[in-house]
């Protein structure tokens, strides 16, 4: 099951990759919910940049997974795949590397796949 799981997020992020090398992930909509889980991201995480590299400790400490959780469960009805793994580039700079990645839960969405998220 655990390496089902792996292939799937490893194909999911190769496909989108080849999206983002198209379109800029700021033009992408992947939900109609994408600006409202915007917002809420920002007033969860007031001190989300995503042009800073993410804290993989930080995101997996006991208070990260609990605050992520609580987020993404907001979703748990509305959006599809709203708690899956996925490979998330922790520099939105960076390609998928081994030293760039790490594992992590995300939504249907394209933020917390690649940082890079639509202004303000």
């Amino acid at each position: 099951m655990e390496k089902q799981f792996a292939v799937k997020a490893v194909v999911h992020a190769q496909t989108y990759w080849n999206i983002l090398q198209r379109r800029r992930g700021s033009e992408l909509r992947l939900t109609k919910l994408d600006d409202e889980i915007m917002e809420h991201l920002y007033k969860v995480f007031p001190d989300f940049d995503p042009s800073k590299v993410l804290d993989e400790d930080e995101m997996k400490s006991k208070d990260g997974k609990e605050k992520w959780r609580a987020f993404m469960m907001t979703y748990e009805k509305m959006v599809d795949d709203y708690n899956f793994g996925t490979l998330l580039r922790r520099d939105s700079k960076a390609e998928y590397e081994e030293k760039t990645t790490m594992f992590a839960p995300r939504m249907q969405v394209g933020f917390l796949l690649t940082n890079e998220v639509r202004s303000r």
